[in-house]
């Protein structure tokens, strides 16, 4: 379904990274940081080990707690509510567009409350969410918004990089995703405070980091300022990071390729897939489809497996895991629409035409032998 693009640049170097003698969070680390923050348009940049990471140190940061909460999609990988929960914060869900399968202003007001302290917007599978329209709604109010943008490297919103002008953001860079270090994450924020804490933060709370004592020149006794985590990427990610985020653009501009031939030959199945939104564009980092009403997609999936295709369930809704089992949750129905009837396609950087053409020929004639209607 997804193959990260690695070659030989990101072996060598990683290997350089290796010879070099200085492996973990160090000079590489600082230069993909400040790389990163280039290219989504942020003034710093926080390398972190995940998003998930990234996340938590973003609601730890604004001050959130037990007995607070932050409006979170249910439709979204269950890190997104987890974030919350670790600080002792209770998340909130909300639905989702149908559109876009993102949160919306509207989604969100109807669940906001008194103790509403932020909410944690997603940038679904790269696709760009409708933040200033959410922003107008919260700012006001007092509430923070947080950007989960886990997928979104390189999509655009209103023709500048996701995450312009984020009040705070997280990355992630799992092998799923197009920029890919392994595992690891990035946190993108413009104020230069809330960066040099986020660095203190995810390193044990170090009044010097151990790459400043290292390079200091002289000896430096270090404190801690607070209590934190361990939350650190090594220089061998960071390499490799650095290697992949130079190839990002063409990346997204094969995948938008194939993406728009998806489209083209889905066209004429009456098989509604995601799309870019008109205020931006998608990276497709997933490529999503709506199943015609009342299929099983089990069944589906067993069919496209049988054809030799590789296909995964739609998007996941955190409200319906045993995880959240008894978690009170507002009435969801796009939200559980998504996570039922939507499948994910196969979409890589080296995928053929002949692949994508084996692709929509197994699910149209999945679907015809189970004899099932599309979607209308």
């Amino acid at each position: 379904m997804m193959r990260p693009l690695l070659g030989e640049e990101e072996a060598l170097a990683a290997a350089e990274a290796v010879r070099s003698g200085w492996v973990a969070q160090g000079p590489r680390v600082r230069e993909f940081e400040e790389a990163f923050a280039a290219s989504v348009g942020a003034r710093h940049g926080v390398a972190v080990s995940s998003c998930t990471t990234g996340l938590h140190l973003a609601v730890h940061l604004l001050g959130i707690g037990a007995g607070d909460e932050v409006v979170v999609p249910s439709l979204s990988f269950i890190a997104t509510a987890n974030s919350v929960r670790y600080t002792g914060a209770t998340p909130v869900f909300a639905d989702v567009e149908v559109e876009t399968g993102n949160l919306s202003a509207s989604t969100v007001e109807s669940v906001l409350t008194g103790r509403t302290r932020a909410v944690m917007v997603v940038h679904q599978a790269g696709v760009p969410a409708d933040v200033d329209a959410i922003k107008a709604l919260c700012e006001p109010r007092g509430i923070a918004v947080i950007e989960d943008a886990a997928c979104a490297a390189g999509s655009t919103y209103k023709g500048k990089p996701v995450g312009t002008n984020a009040t705070v953001a997280a990355w992630s860079f799992h092998p799923r995703k197009l920029l890919t270090t392994g595992e690891g994450g990035m946190v993108t924020v413009d104020d230069a405070e809330w960066a040099t804490r986020l660095k203190r933060l995810r390193e044990h709370g170090m009044s010097v980091s151990a790459a400043d004592r290292h390079h200091g020149g002289s000896a430096v006794i270090e404190q801690y300022l607070e209590t934190a985590f361990n939350y650190r990427m090594t220089d061998i990610q960071a390499a490799v990071g650095l290697v992949q985020l130079s190839k990002l653009d063409a990346i997204i501009a094969r995948r938008r390729e194939l993406a728009a031939r998806y489209h083209e030959l889905l066209a004429e199945t009456g098989i509604e897939t995601v799309r870019d939104p008109e205020y931006g564009t998608t990276n497709y980092q997933s490529f999503w489809v709506w199943l015609p009403e009342g299929a099983y997609r089990q069944e589906v999936l067993a069919g496209l497996a049988e054809r030799g295709v590789s296909a995964r369930r739609g998007i996941m809704a955190s409200h319906l895991e045993p995880a959240y089992e008894g978690h009170p949750a507002a009435n969801l129905p796009v939200t559980e629409a998504f996570t039922s009837r939507t499948l994910i396609l196969p979409l890589f950087h080296d995928m053929t035409e002949s692949e994508q053409d084996t692709v929509v020929s197994a699910l149209s004639e999945t679907l015809h032998t189970s004899q099932l209607t599309v979607r209308g």
